[in-house]
């Protein structure tokens, strides 16, 4: 019984590091190095948020944050060619 919850361990750990590993990877960037369809995208789907921060993913999307008027912080992932990932 050890044994198959050290492989299931061992084989849950392999698929969250292989999985997620280019995503960990975050290249720091500054707004106006964000491709302008990526922002107009972020401005669009976001609007009256004063973006701040953006990052570039290791699998090639696009992170922006900032915040909207009421203080709460936004944040939208979106691929190069436009088509938003995720917002929260």
């Amino acid at each position: 019984m050890r044994w198959k919850m050290l492989v299931v361990a061992l084989v849950g750990t392999l698929s969250v590091t292989g999985c997620g590993e280019a995503v960990l990877k975050k290249k720091t960037l500054e707004l106006k190095d964000v491709p302008e369809n990526v922002m107009a995208v972020a401005k669009e789907k976001l609007p009256g948020v004063t973006f701040e921060t953006a990052w570039q993913l290791g699998n090639g999307v696009y992170e922006v944050r900032g915040k909207a008027k009421n203080g709460k912080v936004r944040e939208i992932d979106i691929k190069p060619d436009g088509t938003v990932v995720e917002i929260e």
